[in-house]
């Protein structure tokens, strides 16, 4: 699509600010909103009112029954089934600010640009145009041991306005030609466009079962198609973190305990 077309999505401008810990500063126009994650909110000017809604309000024209659906969707994927929708009442631009969740990157997606649609991790959405739909992309079932049940979610943002995802670590961007296959771990897999195929593989071989190595699955991506890759999922921070302030220490997935650890070269 044309940068001149134009949009449906509320049609808002924006300033990332910081190198490791950075907020993203939007700037409304009058009646213009901005949606958010729960907890994501940074600061704002005076005249910007908050308002707490079900789902993304990417459709305020449905019943009760389809807000509850839509908002139910976002309870699928682990996340609040409320969202926070910031609203400029006064005359003048207003601006307000999210502020990402750990050490990394804000990135934006203008989605008007990347035909309408972004697949990306679950809990890499922080803020967007009003407009915007936050849904399910797809849900695989992994193994009820493994998982909880839960499987591998991913998220879909669909419309043609501004979405801003949060990575971990150092971002880049990698562009797949058709037919080129990367393989890829699942944690720093942040978002994909919609041209790219997609699947989850089993990681074979007694390292990566027992000693949890390098985790049990990976994610093979197939273009053509652009993706987005962080070098620090939260995940593998956070059990990075538990094993150093735990006595008995651990890799997650490890069965041996402190030999695994030294197996895996983590020992001392």
């Amino acid at each position: 699509m044309s940068n001149f077309s134009t949009r449906s999505n509320h049609e808002i401008d924006y300033k990332i600010v910081g190198e490791e810990m950075q907020y993203v500063e939007i700037e409304l126009d009058p009646q213009e909103t901005a949606i958010a994650e729960a907890g994501s909110f940074m600061m704002m000017d005076e005249g910007i009112q908050m308002q707490t809604i079900f789902g993304d309000g990417s459709n305020q024209q449905q019943g009760v029954l389809g807000k509850l659906f839509s908002a139910g969707k976002r309870l699928l994927t682990g996340e609040s089934l409320f969202m926070t929708a910031f609203t400029n009442m006064v005359n003048g631009k207003k601006k307000v600010s999210f502020a990402s969740p750990y050490p990394g990157k804000i990135i934006p997606l203008d989605l008007q640009q990347l035909d309408g649609r972004i697949i990306c991790q679950k809990d890499s959405f922080l803020c967007a145009a009003k407009g915007v739909s936050v849904g399910i992309a797809f849900q695989r079932k992994l193994g009820t041991g493994l998982f909880g049940g839960e499987g591998f979610i991913m998220q879909k943002l669909e419309g043609d306005g501004l979405a801003f995802v949060h990575a971990g670590g150092h971002v880049f961007e990698r562009y797949l030609t058709p037919g080129e296959i990367l393989k890829i771990d699942t944690g720093c897999l942040v978002a994909f466009t919609q041209t790219v195929d997609y699947d989850i593989e089993f990681v074979g071989g007694i390292k990566n079962t027992i000693f949890g190595g390098e985790g049990l699955f990976f994610a093979t991506l197939k273009g053509p198609g652009k993706i987005w890759i962080q070098t620090l999922p939260i995940s593998r921070l956070a059990s990075r973190i538990m094993s150093y302030g735990t006595f008995n220490r651990k890799e997650e997935g490890s069965i041996l305990g402190g030999i695994g650890n030294m197996l895996d070269g983590d020992g001392y």
